[in-house]
């Protein structure tokens, strides 16, 4: 892992802010912070060749531009008889009546020209016969020995038929760089005949937790101790997201280990994300060894839960020629508000590192059951789950809303979003939510 190269500088993302206070940030100054130095973290990604199963979930690093048409030619969309639809409206006669010149299957290819007055029948995805552009399906046609017959009104002329290049014409942009693959894009890639895609090398994530009393699972648990479910959230979070993970565990409460573990934490990724330790506790070092490790502003974002949390870059191996640096994210220890400020603030600023042009964020307008009070002055994001009614998604909260209470979370299917400064939102009242997408 090699990347020397600068963040964008923090005094001056934050110069832009004319009201900017580190201790009551607003929700989208803290994201647009972020954001603007995710962006300039990294001025170049390496690129490499896959295989196109193997791209799943990756992001791409060069738009695909279509080598063929797709279809490759006019083809049949079902089952029935090509035949040149003219003879539709040149006749008056109430029936058509076409002579069959034979079958075509899928991959066959008509010998000849199809004259008008003639048809074949032909099945799904076979190519259409030369002359021919209308396909009636089989059910609505009377067979008389080699001919057919069917009414004038069961098709129109063009019925039927998949025209080349309907899907993607040749030299066109089939997929856009930035894009993370998808399964359908998958069959994409492959009717474009493509064995190996160019994609951007796996972000490399290096991850811990901080805190004396956490037990990892499957020790013993004593008095005053808790088991740390918050390296579990962060590993599926950003597992879903498709990077490279370096679990370091639980480090203790003390500057030693912390910086010990931070400096093996910028040499070998991209970026560095903690759980607790950052709040105003005579035993919350991490903000003191981020500190002296790197450039970090530290703030209290008007937000609940997820108010402490801290963002910078930290540097190790300073002044060599291994110097290596990477973002930090230093999230709250409270196991939901690690999630909140996760979906928030931390998943789009990564997929940015990650080379990718795409949001994780569903939003929809939801109408609220109950009603809800909150403090004005900053946001709260509360966990809710969809109930069912006639006219819009209704949403109810997930019982009690403490940020250390886990099944409220597992509960949910949405983060409804209270804005800044109001107060009081009655029940029916429509509010913006953001949608769990499998991403928790």
């Amino acid at each position: 892992m090699k990347n020397i190269n600068p963040l964008v500088s923090l005094e001056d993302v934050i110069s832009c802010l004319s009201s900017y206070d580190p201790d009551s940030i607003r929700v989208d100054e803290a994201q647009d912070i972020i954001n603007t130095m995710a962006r300039g973290s990294l001025t170049s990604l390496a690129v490499e060749k896959v295989s196109l199963r193997s791209t799943l979930g990756r992001i791409l690093a060069r738009d695909i531009i279509s080598p063929v048409n797709v279809p490759y030619q006019d083809n049949a969309a079902m089952d029935g008889y090509a035949f040149n639809g003219s003879i539709i409206s040149d006749s008056d006669e109430r029936l058509v009546t076409l002579e069959n010149r034979g079958v075509l299957l899928a991959g066959r290819v008509a010998e000849g020209v199809c004259v008008i007055g003639e048809c074949f029948q032909i099945m799904t995805g076979a190519p259409m016969p030369h002359n021919t552009d209308t396909v009636v399906p089989q059910e609505f046609i009377e067979k008389q020995g080699q001919k057919i017959k069917f009414l004038r009104t069961a098709v129109a002329k063009g019925d039927n038929r998949r025209k080349r290049g309907e899907d993607l014409k040749k030299d066109s942009v089939a997929l856009q760089k930035g894009r993370i693959i998808r399964a359908c894009d998958l069959g994409l890639l492959a009717s474009l005949g493509l064995v190996e895609i160019e994609v951007y090398r796996k972000l490399r994530i290096a991850f811990f937790s901080t805190g004396d009393e956490l037990r990892s699972i499957g020790d013993q648990l004593n008095e005053g101790g808790v088991y740390d479910s918050n390296r579990y959230s962060l590993y599926g979070m950003l597992t879903k997201l498709g990077f490279d993970l370096l679990d370091m565990g639980v480090i203790a409460d003390n500057s030693v280990d912390l910086k010990k573990a931070f400096s093996i934490a910028a040499k070998n990724a991209d970026a560095v994300i903690t759980t607790g330790g950052v709040s105003v506790g005579d035993a919350d070092y991490t903000k003191e060894v981020m500190k002296e490790l790197g450039k970090v502003e530290f703030w209290k974002i008007a937000m609940r839960p997820g108010r402490p949390m801290a963002f910078g870059q930290i540097v190790s191996n300073r002044g060599t020629e291994d110097e290596n640096s990477a973002l930090l994210f230093g999230l709250p220890g409270n196991p939901v508000a690690v999630m909140i400020t996760f979906y928030i603030f931390v998943q789009h600023a990564l997929l940015q590192m990650a080379g990718s042009n795409e949001s994780m964020l569903k939003m929809q307008s939801v109408k609220l059951r109950e009603t809800i009070k909150k403090k004005p002055g900053r946001i709260e994001y509360r966990r809710a789950k969809f109930v069912g009614c006639d006219n819009a998604l209704e949403v109810v909260l997930t019982g009690h809303q403490g940020s250390g209470i886990l099944r409220s979370m597992t509960e949910a299917d949405c983060l409804i979003v209270l804005e800044h400064d109001r107060e009081k939102f009655e029940a029916g009242n429509i509010v913006p939510a953001f949608i769990f997408d499998g991403l928790i």
